[in-house]
C-alpha cells in the first residue's frame, strides 16, 4: 500500500460527493480556515462505477482523470484501488462489501451497512475469513459542530453523559421521487433514523433495551410507503444510561426552530448541543454561562464547496481520511465494522418495538 490510498467508488449519485470532496480543490470563493488546496493529502478517488452511464458521464464531466467503468469486477481487479466506497441502494450493500472484501479491497460502506440480519451475519463472517476492513460512513460524526462536541466531551467539559437526545427530521418527497426503492424495499429506520441511531450509540455505548412508537405521515401515505416514517425511540444502555431518539420524513420543516439534525448531550458537569445544516455547537461554561460557536462563514467552503448549503463534501473527504490515515499508519478507526453491524442490531430492535408495540432486548452476541 503506497502513501497515498486510492478509492474506487462504487454508486455515482451519492458518491459523486466522494469524488468532488477529495479531487476539487477547496473553492476560493467562499469562506474556509483550511491552508492546504485538497481536503485530504492521504486519499485520493481512482476509479468510478455506475450501472447508468449518464451517472458516469456527469461525473467525468467533473473529474475526467478517474478511471470509470460500469462493470465492478472490473474496479475491484485495478491495482491502484486499494478501499472501495460504496453508495448503491441498502438492499445491495452486503453482497457489495463481500466481493470487495473477498478482492482484497478495505471497504466505506455508507450508512446502514446492511439492512438485514442476514447480510449482516454474512458480511461479518466474510470479514473475519478476510482480514479485510470497514469504515461506516456515518457523515454526521464527521460535521464540524458534531467533531467539535465530541472533542469537547473527551476532554471532559460536560463530565459524565447522563441523558443523550438526538433527533433527524426532513421532508423526503424528493427522495422518493429519485430513489423509488426506498419506498418497499426499506424502513425508514435504516434510512434517516441511522443517524440519530448511531448518534446515540456513540456516546451510550452498547444499547441493551428500546421502545419505539412508529406512525405514517400523510406524506408516507400519498407515496405508498411500507415502513413508519415517524419514530420515537427510548434506549437504556448496558451502563443503565438513557437516551432518546426522534425521526420525522414527512413533515413540514422549521430550520429556524429545530435544525435537520441535533445531538444534546446532558451531563454531570454541562450540555451541549450540535446542529447541521447550521454548522452551531452551543455548550454550557462551568459557571453556567452559555457559548455558541458558528464556524459556517469559515468552514462553508470546506463542507459545502459552494456559497449555499450543499451536500456533504466535507464529511465524506474527513471520513475518508480517517479510514485512509487508520490503514497507512495501523490506528484504530469508528466506526468501524462491529460498531456498524452492532448499530445494525439496535435499528434492528428499534424496527421490531414499533411493529410489536413491546420493548426489545438488543441481541448482539451474534457478533462474539
Amino acid at each position: 500500500m503506497t502513501e497515498t490510498i486510492g478509492i474506487g467508488i462504487l454508486g455515482l449519485h451519492e458518491g459523486r460527493t466522494l469524488v468532488i470532496g477529495l479531487n476539487h480543490p477547496i473553492p476560493a470563493t467562499v469562506g474556509t480556515d483550511r491552508d492546504a488546496p485538497h481536503r485530504s493529502n492521504l486519499v485520493r478517488a481512482v476509479a468510478g462505477c455506475d450501472l447508468e452511464e449518464d451517472k458516469i458521464a456527469a461525473v467525468k464531466k467533473e473529474c475526467p482523470d478517474l478511471f470509470y467503468t460500469t462493470d465492478y469486477d472490473a474496479m475491484l481487479a485495478r491495482d491502484d484501488v486499494d478501499v472501495v466506497a460504496i453508495y448503491t441502494p441498502d438492499s445491495m450493500h452486503g453482497a457489495h462489501i463481500i466481493r470487495a472484501f473477498n478482492a482484497g479491497k478495505d471497504v466505506i460502506c455508507t450508512k446502514p451497512i446492511v439492512n438485514s440480519m442476514q447480510d449482516a451475519q454474512q458480511v461479518w463472517q466474510t470479514a473475519q475469513k478476510t482480514g479485510r476492513k470497514l469504515l461506516v460512513g456515518q457523515s454526521t460524526r464527521f460535521f464540524e459542530s458534531f467533531q467539535r462536541q465530541r472533542r469537547a466531551f473527551d476532554n471532559g467539559a460536560i463530565g459524565d453523559v447522563e441523558l443523550v437526545d438526538a433527533h433527524y427530521v426532513h421532508r423526503m418527497d424528493w427522495f422518493y421521487d429519485k430513489s423509488q426503492w426506498a419506498t418497499n424495499s426499506t424502513d425508514w429506520v435504516f434510512l434517516g433514523l441511522s443517524h440519530p441511531v448511531d448518534l446515540i450509540s456513540w456516546y451510550l455505548g452498547d444499547i441493551v433495551e428500546v421502545q419505539a412508537i412508529g406512525s405514517k405521515s400523510k406524506l408516507a401515505q400519498q407515496y405508498r410507503v411500507d415502513s413508519f416514517d415517524i419514530y420515537t425511540v427510548n434506549v437504556r444502555s448496558k451502563s443503565g444510561k438513557i437516551g432518546r431518539i426522534m425521526g420525522h420524513y414527512g413533515l413540514h420543516e422549521l430550520p429556524s426552530a429545530r435544525n435537520a439534525i441535533e445531538l444534546m448531550l446532558y451531563g454531570s458537569e454541562g450540555s451541549s448541543l450540535a446542529q447541521y445544516h447550521d454548522m452551531r455547537y452551543l455548550y454550557t461554561l462551568p459557571d453556567g454561562t452559555e457559548v455558541k460557536e458558528d464556524m459556517l462563514y469559515s468552514q462553508r467552503g470546506y463542507y459545502f464547496n459552494n456559497d449555499v448549503h450543499g451536500m456533504h463534501y466535507g464529511e465524506f473527504a474527513n471520513y475518508a481520511h480517517h479510514f485512509a490515515d487508520a490503514l497507512l499508519n495501523d490506528l484504530p478507526h469508528s466506526p468501524n465494522l462491529r460498531e456498524g453491524l452492532v448499530t445494525f442490531t439496535l435499528m434492528e430492535a428499534i424496527r421490531k418495538a414499533a411493529v410489536s408495540r413491546k420493548p426489545v432486548h438488543v441481541d448482539t452476541t451474534w457478533l462474539g
